[in-house]
């Protein structure tokens, strides 16, 4: 059974995601090969060649890579399916964007978020929020998988795979980049962060939001998260969101400081090694998974917690 897996990259490495879905891949196959498609991705695709356990490298150059057009993508992918048993995508925007094409054009049903691999064609995936989980068995001679990398370990160093150049294939779609707004910050990738501190809708500001969430951030040296509630009140921008409809972490501490643990939200960041909670409301439901929980007024709360982190020199 040979598996491709398609690089998450930004043209210089190779994302921890793409380690994270190598592991998967590992689980399916001995026989892994990496796709990096992009523009100038030359030090991607040696970064790759260099995961462990990585058979072969493929690279493909193009201008619509360097954006991840799925259609792009799509081109590219699905002839090269004829070599491959299934292929791997990081449950990511850009995964989830390309993986349904690529599975309509192969006639196949995509497998989206897997969280444990079984057997070649069993596979574990949550459902109901993350709240059960469901085993599938997949009949499909070609099989497209998306992968919830918080279940699985990154891939080590230590590889030394050929890199071989293939081409770029032709877009299945006129399609046309047009820019992307961007939101840059010194700050960690709120992904793969390893420290994450989300502020929730008690913030009752964006000012407010911005004036206790951020320092904390910074202080602990973390990313910023958010409930979906604090971003449709406007508190923080989308991609702040943890939860179900927005992004999904596993970091080593987590900090939710005014959340109250809705469904939506515990789906995205309950697999956090450590969590602690600060709320006021004792009963509120996040506090039940929560490994460290404050039952206290934020605003007297987070002063104190900042004083004490500066004690302690951070």
């Amino acid at each position: 059974m040979a598996v491709l897996v398609v690089a998450e990259h930004d043209n210089a490495s190779v994302k921890d995601a793409t380690n994270k879905t190598i592991t998967a891949a590992l689980a399916l196959s001995k026989d892994v090969d990496v796709l990096v498609a992009g523009q100038g991705a030359g030090a991607a695709a040696g970064a790759a060649a260099g995961i462990a356990g990585v058979r072969k490298v493929l690279h493909a150059e193009g201008a619509a890579f360097e954006q991840g057009i799925a259609e792009a993508i799509e081109g590219l992918v699905v002839p090269l399916m004829a070599n491959y048993d299934a292929v791997l995508f990081a449950a990511t925007a850009t995964g989830k964007n390309a993986a349904p094409r690529i599975a309509a054009a192969l006639d196949v049903s995509p497998i989206s978020d897997i969280q444990e691999v079984v057997s070649g064609n069993t596979f574990v995936r949550p459902i109901y929020a993350g709240n059960a989980l469901e085993t599938i068995e997949s009949s499909d001679a070609k099989k497209v998988i998306t992968v919830r990398t918080t279940a699985f370990g990154a891939a080590g160093a230590g590889g030394s795979a050929a890199v071989e150049s293939v081409a770029a294939g032709a877009a299945t779609a006129a399609i046309t980049f047009k820019g992307a707004e961007i939101v840059k910050s010194e700050r960690p990738e709120l992904a793969g962060a390893k420290r994450v501190v989300s502020g929730g809708r008690a913030m009752g500001s964006a000012d407010e939001f911005h004036n206790v969430i951020e320092p904390l951030a910074d202080k602990l040296g973390a990313a910023v998260g958010a409930s979906r509630a604090a971003v449709d009140a406007g508190y923080a921008p989308n991609d702040y969101q943890v939860g179900q409809t927005g992004k999904v972490v596993a970091p080593e501490l987590y900090v939710a400081v005014g959340i109250s643990g809705a469904i939506q939200h515990l789906a995205g960041m309950k697999d956090s090694k450590v969590i602690v909670a600060i709320n006021k409301d004792a009963d509120a439901p996040i506090f039940a998974i929560a490994d460290y929980g404050l039952v206290a007024d934020y605003k007297a709360a987070v002063p104190d917690l900042m004083g004490e982190l500066t004690k302690a020199g951070l």
